[in-house]
């Protein structure tokens, strides 16, 4: 699954010229958290969230350094946050590095930008243009509408086993000779030694996940501490 595949298309978006009483009033009437800001091609310019908009003056939610930091605080610094604070222009308020992505670009990478960035969206650009935007919402959207979708093809026994299998000899966490798959009518039970509770839920959910199970029965047992022989 591709960004194209759970992108909104109809952006909403601001020009860099704006203001700030504008931009408020789009994110309260629409429900959204940010806005894209693109100039007259369409291209993106950068990006304003509800967070740019607090510390105002108007809303007499300006934010006051002590007096040893502000004494701290570079002139240019301040200088900077006066601007941002005070200003009417979303083009002295919006963030210029935007974080984005291309249409083709996997769902996953889209999710490890979220993550890694801590934000809540991410515009899709095409050409230097925006041509939509995907939020935390439309991956979660998205993997709903895989519910349906997942392939439900029955497998004989020897099968289903051996893709276990498979699967734990590839799995770097665990020990597969210390693990052993049974299965019948689709069921998969998981007899051996682990050596904790996260990889005996690791295991189950490997097995849980393989094409062609339909319930997994869990028979492992966590070695004790003071087991020797496991190394």
């Amino acid at each position: 699954m591709k960004a194209s595949d759970v992108m909104v298309s109809n952006v909403i978006t601001v020009g860099p010229d704006a203001s700030i009483q504008d931009v408020a009033d789009l994110l309260l009437r629409n429900r959204i958290s940010a806005v894209p800001v693109v100039g007259a091609d369409g291209e993106i310019l950068g990006i304003v969230s509800e967070g740019d908009l607090l510390n105002r003056p108007e809303s007499e939610t300006e934010h006051r350094r002590s007096w040893w930091l502000e004494a701290l605080t570079s002139k240019e610094t301040l200088a900077a946050d006066y601007v941002k604070s005070h200003s009417r222009k979303v083009s002295d308020v919006m963030r210029r590095d935007v974080i984005t992505a291309a249409p083709e670009t996997p769902v996953a990478e889209v999710a490890a930008l979220l993550e890694k960035y801590c934000i809540k969206r991410v515009p899709i650009v095409k050409d230097g243009r925006i041509v939509g935007i995907v939020s935390r919402a439309n991956l979660l959207q998205g993997l709903a509408s895989l519910k349906d979708k997942i392939p439900q093809a029955r497998s004989d026994v020897s099968t289903i086993r051996d893709k276990v299998m498979a699967k734990l000899d590839n799995a770097r966490w665990t020990r597969p000779a210390l693990l052993s798959v049974t299965v019948q009518d689709g069921t998969v039970d998981l007899w051996g030694i682990v050596n904790s509770e996260s990889e005996k839920k690791a295991v189950h959910v490997l097995a849980e996940v393989t094409l062609g199970v339909r319930a997994v029965h869990d028979n492992l047992m966590i070695r004790p501490v003071s087991s020797e022989g496991w190394m």
